[in-house]
C-alpha cells in the first residue's frame, strides 16, 4: 500500500510506531552466527518467529538460511523451554553435525525468563555437547533495541565462549567488519591481503550467503571464520572494530577480557573513512601501502573530481543503520551534497551528536523513529535523493524522488551481496549508483531544448 495518505503535519507519537525503521535482534544474532564456519544458528521461542527471521534473511540474500528453533508450545511458553532446547541441542548435534550451535532468545523466551547460560550448562553436563562441539549464547530480546543490538550481542557471545587471554601474542589483528554485507567483509580481507597482513575477521559472511551456483545443496558452505581462529583472537595484538555500535561490544569485551587493546572506526565507506582504516592498519601493523590500493584511491578521487557538479549542493535523505548512516553522511558531506534528514530506528544516545559533528547543527538527525515520520521529514523539505532500504521505495514514488538502495533489507534488487560498499572500489561503485539516479532523473525532466548528449 503507498503512502500517499501521509499527513504533513507532524504530531509527535509516543505510543504508536508505524512502519518500522529496524527489524527486531533474533534476525541480526543470526546473521552473525551464519558467520562462524559450521555454525547452526538457533532461536530459542517459537517457530513462527524462527521462520520470520530466516525469511528475512532469505529475502534478503537471496540464499537459503538454514536455523532450528525450540518450537514452544503453549506448556513451554507457561513453564519455560529448558526440556525444548535440551532436547533441541541433542537433537541438532546428531541430526545435522555443525560444530557450533548459536542459541538466541526471542521475546517468548525472555519474558518468561529462560537462563540461557544455566541451561546450555546443564546440556554440558548431561553430555548433550559432544567433545570438541561449542554452543554459544545471546540475550535478544525484540523489544530492546535492534538487528543492529542483536548482531552485537551475538558478536560478544562467540568472544565469551571462544577468545582465551595469552601472555604469548601472535602477529595478527583482528577486524570485526560490523552487520554489512558479505560482500564488505570480503573486502576487508582483501585490503588486509593487499597490505600483507594477517587478521581475523569475525564474523565472516563472505562464501556464505553469497555462494556461487554449483548444483549442490551444503547445509555448511566452505565460508565463515573457523573455531581455531574465534580461539586466536585473544592472541592478536590489535582489534579494529567497523561501526561503534555493532561492533563495539565485541571488541571492548577482548580488551577487558584479553587484553587485546581496539580501536573503533566508522565503517571503511568513501574516501575519508577508508583512508582512516588503512592508515590504522598501518599504524598497528607497521605494513606499507602497497601501489594496487593507492591506485583505487586515485581512480576514485579521479570520478570525485570529474563529476563534483552533479553532486554539488543535492539534498538528500538517509534512513537506515546507524553505523552505515554516520559513514555514509561522512561520505556525502565530503562530495559537499547537502544531508538533510538521517533517520534511524535503533535507539542510541549518541547518534544524533555524530551526525551533528559531521554536519552541523542545521541537519535534522533523529534515531528510534520510523518511516512514517521519515516521510513526513521529507514532505515538508523536500530532497533531490533518498538513500535507504526497501521500505523506502513507497516514500520514492509517492514523493517522486530518485532512490538509491543501501542497507538491510533489500528486498527487490540484487548486487548487495555481491559487489562491496567498502573501501575505495566500493566507494566507485556506490558513486555510480548515485550519479545514474541523479543523471537519470535530469534526463527525465530535461525539455526538449535542454536534452543533451553529453551532459
Amino acid at each position: 500500500m503507498l503512502l500517499r495518505h501521509t499527513p504533513k503535519e507532524i504530531v509527535e507519537r509516543s505510543a504508536l510506531t508505524v512502519n518500522p525503521a529496524k527489524t527486531c535482534q533474533p534476525i541480526g544474532a543470526m546473521y552473525a552466527a551464519l558467520g562462524i564456519h559450521k555454525c547452526l544458528p538457533h532461536s530459542h521461542g517459537s517457530q513462527g518467529c524462527c521462520a520470520y527471521h530466516r525469511s528475512a534473511l532469505t529475502r534478503h540474500y537471496k540464499e537459503p538460511v538454514m536455523a532450528g528453533t525450540s518450537s514452544f508450545t503453549e506448556g513451554a511458553s507457561v513453564f519455560g523451554g529448558q526440556a525444548n532446547l535440551l532436547e533441541a541441542i541433542q537433537n541438532i548435534f546428531t541430526i545435522y553435525q555443525p560444530d557450533v550451535i548459536a542459541v538466541h532468545t526471542t521475546c517468548l523466551s525472555e519474558t518468561i525468563g529462560d537462563d540461557i547460560s544455566q541451561i546450555t550448562g546443564k546440556a554440558q553436563e548431561e553430555g548433550k555437547i559432544p567433545a570438541g562441539k561449542y554452543v554459544i549464547r545471546a540475550s535478544t530480546p525484540s523489544y530492546v533495541g535492534s538487528h543492529v543490538t542483536g548482531f552485537a550481542n551475538m558478536v560478544k557471545g562467540m568472544v565469551e565462549v571462544f577468545s582465551g587471554a595469552s601472555d604469548e601474542k601472535e602477529d595478527q589483528i583482528n577486524v570485526i567488519p560490523g552487520f554489512v554485507e558479505p560482500s564488505d567483509m570480503a573486502e576487508v580481507k582483501r585490503i588486509t591481503r593487499e597490505m600483507g597482513i594477517q587478521a581475523v575477521a569475525f564474523p565472516d559472511t563472505s562464501e556464505v550467503l553469497n555462494t556461487p551456483q554449483t548444483g549442490r545443496y551444503e547445509m555448511y558452505p566452505k565460508g565463515g571464520t573457523t573455531i581455531p581462529e574465534l580461539k586466536s583472537t585473544g592472541r592478536s595484538r590489535h582489534t579494529l572494530a567497523l561501526g561503534q555500535l555493532a561492533s563495539g561490544p565485541a571488541a571492548k569485551l577482548l580488551d577487558a577480557k584479553c587484553k587485546v587493546p581496539c580501536t573503533l572506526l566508522n565503517l571503511p565507506i568513501g574516501l575519508r573513512n577508508t583512508d582512516i582504516f588503512i592508515e590504522t592498519l598501518r599504524q598497528v601493523t607497521g605494513a606499507s601501502v602497497p601501489e594496487a590500493l593507492r591506485l583505487e584511491r586515485g581512480q576514485l578521487l579521479d570520478v570525485i573530481t570529474d563529476m563534483h557538479q552533479y553532486f554539488y549542493g543535492k539534498k538528500v535523505a538517509l534512513a537506515g543503520d546507524p553505523d552505515h548512516l554516520v559513514a555514509l553522511t561522512q561520505f556525502l558531506k565530503d562530495l559537499d551534497m547537502d544531508v538533510r534528514h538521517v533517520l534511524t530506528g535503533t535507539p542510541g544516545k549518541k547518534f544524533v551528536n555524530r551526525i551533528a559533528e559531521i554536519t552541523g547543527p542545521n541537519v535534522n538527525a533523529y534515531e528510534a523513529k520510523d518511516m512514517l515520520y521519515f516521510h513526513q521529514l521529507i514532505k515538508n523539505e523536500p530532497v533531490d535523493l533518498i538513500l535507504g532500504n526497501t521500505y523506502a521505495k513507497y516514500i520514492a514514488r509517492d514523493e517522486d524522488i530518485p532512490l538509491v538502495r543501501t542497507g538491510f533489507p533489500i528486498y527487490d534488487r540484487i548486487g548487495h551481496q555481491y559487489f562491496p560498499l567498502f573501501g575505495y572500489q566500493g566507494g566507485l561503485r556506490f558513486l555510480e549508483r548515485i550519479l545514474n539516479a541523479l543523471m537519470d532523473r535530469q534526463d527525465r525532466d530535461a525539455p526538449e531544448e535542454t536534452f543533451e548528449l553529453v551532459m
